[in-house]
């Protein structure tokens, strides 16, 4: 079951659906007064038949579903059932336009590419029209006697590149290792949860993703550490028996035990956590400091992730987050990273997830996801000038980036930022990013303000062709990387600028929300 919702996503507080370069994100229309997430989830529960069916529930033919295929009777099959989406057109924030490419039709592919981690079930259930009368519908009930068959792998080229696992053990402890076969990002790609003897271990490899999952053999003290060899692409994860002696075995493997899948074919997984404590950046952001349980260490590699998900009027819904360092400039080279989260969040008064942050004080419990994003350091191995271009909170996923290309991508001979806001105010992190330009030759950031003040020196306006012209100074020899992210608006108008002005889409990526 995909347990995250996003009705309204990306809304106007998140921050990133992650998309390939010149591909534009799901768009946003206007709402009429009166259809926001919060007053449809009270229309939904008013008592009103929408389905037209008067509570029954039915099994839907091909044939059937194809009839209802109009804006005034639509329905659609996600995963096997069928719903009458017609009530929820006027609600939906990508447009009835957007609903109606799965009129009549099997949604779920189309459902996946902008927002697979919806919990529809939640949203949708008074919408249940019921199930599809197919051949799916008799393997699900054959799988009353039969274990389900495994989501689809992408079998690797090389049968040697799939990662495997060893593990060894000595009287106290117990350690298992995984070999991805393949370098690891610095900021690593594994989240391990360790929590009631279950042991769950995901590793992330590109658009792939590796994961243990087994009930270990005997009892064991609730931590897990772990060290990650990132050159030679090996993971290993310590735990302490809680009674000395040796294991005949490392445990009982349990669902996906062992597998190699596309990242998409695996429902998201949460983990309570509990919120340490909530800093302001500036008059509407903040930055959210967050502790994982004990037994659970995360990961998150730049570039990726995660969400927050929250029970709100009876309704899951989930935002997306990208984690930053604890701040922009590390207090010495030599300071290790923090193992807690650190997400900076601006907060709308009329935002549905924002107004349930604001609420929130330091001991509460917070649902947060495993990482997610198609953002890949591989094209940047061989880049010498990398281009940034944000526009508010947009700046979050370019600042751990911005810091992996100053400290550890040594042929990147050049970084530059492009920041829009609309005011002085806006501007999160400028004295630290100041200071960063100031302290490194390699590094440049130019500030366009909107609104600005009357004594405002620098830049104002937004974004259009002769900034970006001005700001892509590619010099002879030289092999750029370009990143873009805002509001959905500014960052499809960004990438359709970029494209006019002649970057390829192998020199762009999008983080698109």
């Amino acid at each position: 079951m995909l347990n995250v919702p996003s009705p309204s996503f990306p809304g106007p507080g998140s921050q990133q659906r992650v998309a390939p370069a010149g591909q534009s994100g799901r768009n946003k229309v206007a709402l009429k007064p009166g259809h926001s997430l919060m007053d449809w989830i009270r229309f939904a529960k008013s008592g009103k038949d929408l389905t037209g069916l008067r509570g029954r529930l039915i099994e839907v033919t091909q044939e059937e579903l194809q009839k209802h295929n109009t804006r005034q009777d639509c329905w659609t099959c996600i995963r096997g059932m069928v719903y009458n989406v017609t009530p929820y057109m006027d609600y939906h924030p990508g447009g009835e336009e957007e609903l109606m490419k799965a009129a009549g039709i099997d949604g779920t592919d189309l459902f996946d590419q902008v927002h697979r981690w919806v919990n529809y079930e939640s949203m949708l259930k008074e919408c249940l029209v019921g199930r599809m009368a197919t051949k799916a519908a008799a393997a699900a009930k054959a799988s009353t006697f039969l274990p389900p068959p495994p989501p689809t792998a992408l079998a690797p080229p090389n049968k040697d590149s799939r990662p495997r696992f060893d593990w060894f053990q000595t009287d106290a402890t117990v350690h298992l290792v995984i070999y991805a076969k393949r370098k690891i990002p610095s900021s690593g790609c594994s989240s391990v949860d360790l929590q009631a003897g279950v042991l769950r271990v995901e590793v992330l490899l590109g658009n792939m993703s590796y994961m243990l999952h087994l009930r270990l053999a005997d009892e064991v003290v609730g931590n897990v550490s772990v060290h990650t060899a990132f050159s030679v692409g090996k993971i290993q994860l310590t735990v302490h028996k809680l009674s000395a002696g040796k294991w005949s075995s490392l445990g009982q493997p349990l669902d996906s035990h062992n597998t190699f899948l596309c990242k998409k074919d695996r429902a998201l997984f949460y983990r309570d956590c509990i919120l340490v404590s909530r800093s302001e950046v500036n008059h509407n952001t903040h930055v959210f400091r967050i502790q994982l349980p004990r037994g659970s260490v995360m990961h998150v590699p730049v570039g990726k992730h995660v969400y927050l998900q929250a029970l709100i009027q009876d309704t899951e819904v989930a935002r997306p987050y990208t984690p930053v360092d604890q701040q922009l400039v590390p207090a010495s080279p030599s300071s290790s990273p923090d193992s807690d989260l650190y997400l900076m969040i601006k907060l709308y008064p009329d935002g549905v997830f924002t107004r349930y942050l604001s609420s929130l004080h330091p001991g509460d419990h917070v649902s947060v996801s495993s990482p997610e994003g198609s953002f890949s350091l591989r094209p940047l191995r061989d880049v010498t000038h990398l281009y940034l271009v944000a526009a508010g909170t947009g700046f979050t996923p370019m600042a751990r980036l911005l810091r992996l290309a100053l400290e550890e991508l040594g042929s990147i001979r050049q970084t530059k930022l492009l920041f829009f806001n609309r005011g002085e105010e806006d501007i999160l992190w400028r004295q630290q990013l100041d200071q960063l330009a100031a302290d490194n030759e390699r590094f440049q950031v130019d500030y366009v303000l909107s609104s600005p003040s009357a004594s405002w020196p620098g830049s104002k306006g937004r974004v259009d062709e002769a900034q970006l012209e001005q700001f892509l100074v590619r010099p002879d020899g030289s092999k750029c990387y370009v990143c873009v992210c805002g509001p959905t608006p500014f960052t499809e108008l960004t990438t359709r600028l970029l494209q006019q002005l002649g970057v390829a889409d192998q020199e762009l990526h999008a983080f698109q929300g």
